[in-house]
């Protein structure tokens, strides 16, 4: 416990002053946000704020882990190093992209296709890894199961076939992980599109993850107190709460700053970072279908603009006038040009992640429970 709070202070710490270090050195650099044209006329005030700005989160969950575990004598683990490799991957496909809007003045940034490749490698990377014997530990356990989990692990072991059973298996248990990492991604990049919306809801989520952690570590197979029905077969359950706190701590770090109105942006640079560790987080603790009650904001957000884009269209095909279900996509914006407030957006989907959060932990616990 004490190593958690450490690494979430110091986290938090590092990112407050660290992100007003951001502000000052990128205001100077001119590395400020390009707006697009079709999006909130409101939002146009907003051309020039400095972006990038997931630097700052990045190196404070960095230091905020790091420190702790110098702090406490102990040695990282190899869950941790991976979630660290999401982390810090898909942060630098990020900075690229927010390279090329601060500097080629394009606000869409890589291509489409360029992006998918660079989350591709770290997705890959990281389940290759996550899934390799070399990594077991004494119990036998490598980070990531090969199996399906909402809780626990359910279904047929895809690795559990021989010869070209078991490479086919592994390809599909690859496709997966890179479906979850890079949708996940995508879908806290698509959130980030209001002062402090998706630093206070991702703070949210990885401190659930860190009281699951915490849960898990308690409860994990091996320890004398727990029974075999009720335990987690979970490998490394501490250090996944230790960097879940640093990475909560970076958040609101930078969310005082990122505030309306906000000083400073993460960019993709800090969304698709985000994101993919959120995803890693939801593999490596077993959880991968409670993610999408827990990251329940952020599947409302990827699932209206799938269906915008979807029925404009199908119309447009049917009909030969595209039509539109809401106003605008993602669907924050929608809620503005109805009329509401930014901040009013804001908060308001600050407590629907508090609720997705609250269901996704109760369904946790219950879990539990029925199983004694």
């Amino acid at each position: 416990m004490r190593a958690i709070l450490l690494s979430g202070a110091i986290a938090l710490l590092f990112s407050l002053l660290g992100t007003r270090f951001a502000i000052v050195q990128f205001t100077k650099l001119g590395y400020g946000q390009e707006i697009r044209e079709d999006g909130p006329t409101t939002h146009r005030t907003k051309r020039g704020t400095p972006t990038m700005g997931g630097v700052a989160i990045v190196i404070s969950v960095v230091v905020g882990y790091f420190a702790a575990k110098l702090l406490t004598g102990d040695a990282p683990s190899a869950t941790a190093y991976l979630l660290l490799f999401l982390l810090v991957g898909m942060a630098a496909v990020g900075f690229v992209d927010d390279f090329i809007k601060v500097f080629m003045q394009r606000n869409l940034g890589l291509r489409a296709w360029s992006k998918m490749v660079g989350q591709t490698l770290v997705a890959v990377g990281f389940g290759a890894v996550a899934i390799h014997p070399a990594l077991e530990n004494d119990d036998g356990i490598t980070p990531a199961a090969d199996q399906l989990s909402f809780i626990r692990d359910f279904g047929p072991h895809f690795l559990g076939g021989d010869g070209i059973l078991y490479w086919l298996g592994g390809a599909l248990l690859l496709v997966i992980f890179w479906i979850m990492v890079t949708g996940t991604s995508n879908a806290t990049n698509l959130t980030d599109g209001l002062d402090g919306l998706l630093a206070a809801s991702s703070a949210i989520v990885f401190a659930a993850y860190t009281i699951i952690s915490i849960w898990q570590n308690n409860q994990r197979c091996g320890r004398p107190s727990v029974e075999i029905g009720t335990c987690y077969e979970v490998r490394d359950p501490l250090d996944m709460a230790i960097l879940g706190a640093a990475i909560s701590g970076a958040c609101i770090g930078f969310l005082w700053w990122n505030a309306s109105p906000a000083k400073i942006f993460m960019g993709d640079t800090g969304s698709l970072a985000l994101g993919s560790v959120l995803a890693g987080f939801a593999i490596l603790s077993h959880t991968e279908f409670l993610l999408i009650i827990l990251g329940g904001l952020f599947v409302m957000e990827t699932a209206a603009v799938m269906l915008q884009v979807s029925w404009f269209k199908l119309s447009r095909r049917l009909t030969g006038t595209p039509k539109r279900i809401f106003r605008m996509t993602p669907i924050h914006h929608h809620f503005e040009l109805l009329g509401w407030e930014q901040v009013t957006v804001t908060i308001r989907f600050w407590i629907l992640t508090g609720l997705f959060v609250a269901v996704g932990l109760g369904i946790f616990y219950a879990e539990w429970v029925a199983t004694i």
